[in-house]
């Protein structure tokens, strides 16, 4: 018998169709995935009672209300609370990750002390009661040598009761340097301080704007609460036959870019720029609210000091300095289409101008956040429906009075070591950025002796990382209260680990970017899983070991009866619903709403005409940011990429995060930085090869990948990976791209404003 070329192919074709009908082979795949998920080693939930839980995740300063699902005690799936004013059912990677938090890799499952140099990662675990006596009599030394205010503290955020009870205790033991990880509402306070009265961060309705124009605020990639925003753009897409809008200014074709109605690329850092050539275009052709311009605002026209002499106002300065054609040589967007936009944004009902680049967590220049500001101003959208306020708090029952002693009053007279509040930095109130020179300058008022470190993981997170690790290196006692073993806690010298979020009470005030004043409550949906404890119960239990006037200024047994004492008649609310809400809140009327010595939205920041070099430093403007390196060495600009998909603060990417990182990000460990394909013809390089990525402070291997979506002599990094600390899910992975990026000081608050850095990239 002879098989033929079309017999065989016959034979092949109805081979497979009896495989395809024939019920073995599926009944195999069958028996094979049964057999597979029985596995002895592949985890299984147990059986028995299930339940659901309300909570509130904590990983990012959202504030979303989520839902546990359990059986018995075990925690198997999170997802968003139905009915929460801020997520209303959705729920993030981030939020999702809360499970790996609690049951992964890299958590501290106990108190450390360190055994070795500083992040050999040598470690003796010790109880507890040996762990808080350690820190205590850290503390009372430093006390009997009367050197109680170089101790000092740092915390991701300043709100809530768990931040408020750091300041508390340094104020009680005497010490005023009280630090928060730097963000963006420390520059937007001071903006809404200096233009409103309020030292408050901004709240955005933006379910109801119509017309928004994003000044590299990533509304889709993670920016304000994430979950919110991102509902927010949907309702946008949903209203656009009514005329909603986004424009989004930014100089990658990020996800919020290529979502958006309309996309302004322009020249990174450039963005107050632009937002002064609009207000040129609507005060040309003076389609501004000329009532509350008239009646509400003060330094919009010119003006004459006690002197005699007359400044410039808001108007002329505009007028003068920023035509379109002006601003379009700064930024790169044409003049035209800035007077389209211009047009659009004054004609728009609910025409919104938002800040923040990326998610919105890095600061920003003071001015340029006035600049975009004072478009809100020009259409009157403010504490109007679709418009600005200022964010919202929620009332809570006041703390006892606070007792201090004669060390501790003298300590906390002593200056900051961070000169905020000096003449130096006379309006900012904590500035963590400048640490690392003073220390390492030893041009500071004095050395710390002791950090205590909680939400925060500067070893990561802040710009120029080696000179940080250094700097940080030289306090003498650092003390990590991190639930798993980041950056910051691997340099400790004492490790306390709080409980996780599914496993601690905890308040959530009103997120970030809120119009509505919430509140929810975080609670233990779990036992703990760990020989763990709350950082409020450590901090109770170090206050009462110190004593005297230290321990009467803690009065509470624990934590959890401080929470309800501080949330009053909320807590029954907060139990049952997970969230407490101000049904009937409405923003201040204009003629309450500016709490100035002026009473009037100010154009012109009278408070600081007593130390400005001219009245025009009063007024919104845009500076060119001072990059560090010569342009012939570096003749490229670095700029960093943020997505929802990678975590970049003090809570690290889970492996579920990472899987859904895209190989044009990360392959393999290789990082891949964004560059236009003209940029790679003009610099020798090739899509998916190798390069030398260097920068005035460091330098990394990376993989370029060729995207056509970001500007000629522009290279995008991602940021959230590059760790040394955590699992090997995470740690080797990438480059970390704080450590390529220097700081930048904005002259108005000594805030790092970095958003990037010269580079240049060769092949290898």
């Amino acid at each position: 018998m002879s098989l033929g070329r079309r017999g065989f192919l016959q034979f092949c074709l109805g081979a497979g169709a009896g495989i395809t009908f024939s019920p073995l082979p599926w009944k195999l795949m069958d028996d094979s995935a049964i057999w597979t998920q029985n596995w002895p080693w592949t985890p299984v939930p147990p059986g028995g009672e299930v339940s659901i839980e309300k909570t509130a995740c904590t990983l990012c300063p959202g504030g979303c209300g989520i839902t546990v699902r359990k059986v018995k005690d075990r925690a198997i799936k999170i997802e968003g609370m139905k009915g929460h004013p801020i997520n209303d059912g959705g729920v993030c990677l981030l939020g999702m990750s809360a499970l790996y938090k609690l049951y992964g890799g890299a958590r501290i499952k106990g108190p450390l002390k360190r055994a070795g140099k500083r992040g050999e990662g040598k470690w003796e675990q010790i109880p507890w009661n040996a762990a808080i006596a350690e820190i205590s009599k850290e503390l009372n030394q430093k006390r009997q040598d009367g050197l109680s205010h170089t101790v000092a503290s740092m915390t991701g955020t300043d709100r809530g009761t768990v931040s408020q009870l750091f300041k508390r205790l340094l104020a009680a033991y005497g010490s005023p340097n009280v630090f928060t990880a730097p963000s963006l509402q420390d520059s937007e306070r001071l903006a809404l301080k200096l233009m409103q009265g309020d030292y408050a961060s901004a709240g955005y309705d933006l379910e109801n704007a119509r017309y928004v124009v994003s000044f590299g605020a990533s509304i889709i990639d993670g920016w304000g609460s994430p979950v919110r925003a991102f509902r927010a753009h949907t309702r946008w897409a949903e209203k656009a036959a009514e005329g909603a809008k986004l424009v989004q200014v930014e100089a990658c074709l990020s996800n919020t870019a290529a979502k958006a109605d309309t996309w302004l690329t322009i020249k990174p850092g450039t963005e107050a720029a632009l937002a002064l050539g609009l207000a040129h275009v609507i005060i040309k052709e003076k389609s501004y609210n000329k009532a509350f311009i008239r009646d509400y605002c003060l330094g919009f026209e010119d003006w004459q000091d006690s002197g005699g002499t007359v400044h410039k106002g808001f108007k002329q300065s505009v007028l003068k300095e920023y035509s379109p054609d002006a601003v379009s040589r700064i930024t790169g967007v044409p003049a035209d289409r800035i007077s389209v936009i211009a047009r659009e944004f004054a004609q728009a009902k609910g025409a919104l101008a938002v800040w923040g680049r990326g998610k919105g967590t890095r600061p920003m220049a003071v001015h340029d956040i006035m600049a975009i500001h004072a478009l809100n101003a020009l259409v009157a959208n403010i504490n109007k429906p679709g418009g600005v306020t200022v964010l919202p708090d929620v009332t809570t029952v006041p703390w006892p009075s606070l007792v201090q002693d004669d060390i501790a009053k003298s300590g906390t007279k002593q200056p900051r070591v961070d000169r905020a509040g000096t003449d130096a930095f006379p309006l900012s109130e904590s500035l963590f950025d400048q640490l690392p020179k003073l220390i390492k300058g030893g041009t500071g008022e004095y050395p710390l002796s002791v950090l205590l470190v909680h939400g925060a993981n500067p070893y990561y997170t802040e710009h120029d990382r080696t000179a940080v690790a250094e700097a940080l290196d030289r306090i003498p006692f650092i003390v990590s209260f991190s639930s798993r073993m980041d950056e910051t806690a691997n340099h400790a010298d004492l490790i306390l680990p709080n409980h996780t979020s599914l496993e601690r009470y905890e308040d959530v005030p009103t997120p970030i970017s809120s119009s509505l004043p919430v509140m929810s409550l975080s609670r233990p949906v779990v036992s703990p899983q760990c020989d763990t404890r709350h950082v409020g119960d450590s901090l109770i239990a170090i206050a009462k070991s110190l004593d005297g006037s230290v321990a009467e200024s803690f009065p509470w047994d624990d934590y959890e009866s401080l929470l309800k004492a501080t949330l009053g008649d909320k807590w029954s609310v907060l139990e049952k619903e997970g969230y407490w809400k101000d049904e009937g809140y409405t923003p201040a009327d204009w003629s309450q709403a500016f709490r100035n010595a002026s009473g009037k939205f100010e154009f012109l920041a009278t408070t600081l005409l007593a130390g400005a070099k001219s009245a025009k430093d009063c007024l919104p403007q845009y500076s060119r940011a001072k990059l560090k390196g010569e342009e012939f060495m570096y003749p490229l600009i670095l700029i960093p990429c943020e997505s929802m998909r990678l975590a970049d603060g003090p809570v690290a990417n889970s492996p579920l995060m990472t899987k859904t990182v895209a190989d044009t990000v990360l392959k393999n460990d290789d990082l891949c930085v964004e560059v236009n394909p003209k940029t790679a013809i003009a610099h020798g390089l090739t899509d998916e090869r190798m390069a030398l990525l260097s920068t005035p402070k460091g330098k990394a291997k990376v993989k370029i990948h060729l995207f056509d979506g970001i500007q000629p002599g522009v290279v995008a990094i991602p940021t959230g990976l590059g760790h040394t600390a955590y699992d090997d899910y995470l740690k080797g992975k990438g480059v970390n791209s704080n450590d390529l990026i220097g700081m930048i000081e904005d002259e108005a608050s000594g805030l790092d404003i970095a958003w990037g850095s010269r580079a240049s990239l060769k092949s290898i």
